[in-house]
């Protein structure tokens, strides 16, 4: 079950990351500090010129690092892509540590609409699982997928990125992200 955007929608601005969990009808919420929270940013399959597999397991790598170095918190902006596999591994590495939060920020309800049923499986298992849903838009237009990113890296003080030089939306985020005090950035290559 998925709760209406007001309801999931319980993030402030500034460095605090509230996070809502819905189970079992319950939302409960706590806080996290931006220094412990990351997001990935990253193109989608079709630009990419690397098995999924290889992109995977430097995700791995670079996730199991951020959780040594304290961070809990990670964000998806759920494109197909890097953002799936990201979120993916992230589940993965929070069945053995239950700390570690999944924040799925969809731009608008039924992004994946028109994907095929593969991608939109993957998606939902994903959403599903996670510990919030936070819906940019209630509506799809143009700028929300800038949006997105634009409130991925204003709630996190790391941004784990797959890039190959292309313009796009993963150039706009990190070039936002490279503006913002306090943010590092982990560019991961291929080559």
């Amino acid at each position: 079950m998925i709760l209406s955007a007001k309801a999931l929608s319980l993030f402030s601005a500034g460095s605090i990351l509230r996070r809502a969990s819905f189970r079992e009808g319950i939302i409960m919420e706590e806080t996290e500090n931006r220094r412990q929270t990351c997001c990935f940013t990253g193109h989608r399959p079709e630009k990419l010129q690397v098995p999924e597999s290889l992109i995977v397991e430097k995700l791995d790598l670079a996730i199991q690092t951020a959780i040594c170095n304290g961070y809990r918190t990670f964000i998806s902006g759920m494109a197909k892509g890097v953002d799936i596999w990201a979120a993916e591994q992230v589940l993965s590495f929070r069945k053995c540590n239950p700390q570690l939060t999944l924040v799925c920020a969809i731009p608008y309800p039924g992004y994946e609409r028109r994907w095929d049923q593969k991608w939109k499986t993957r998606f939902q298992d994903i959403i599903q699982t996670a510990n919030a849903v936070h819906y940019i838009s209630q509506k799809a237009s143009y700028r929300v997928y800038q949006a997105r990113n634009v409130w991925m890296v204003d709630h996190s003080s790391l941004v784990i990125s797959v890039y190959n030089g292309s313009k796009g939306g993963t150039q706009n985020t990190l070039a936002y992200a490279k503006k913002q005090p306090g943010c590092a950035i982990e560019v991961l290559t291929f080559p």
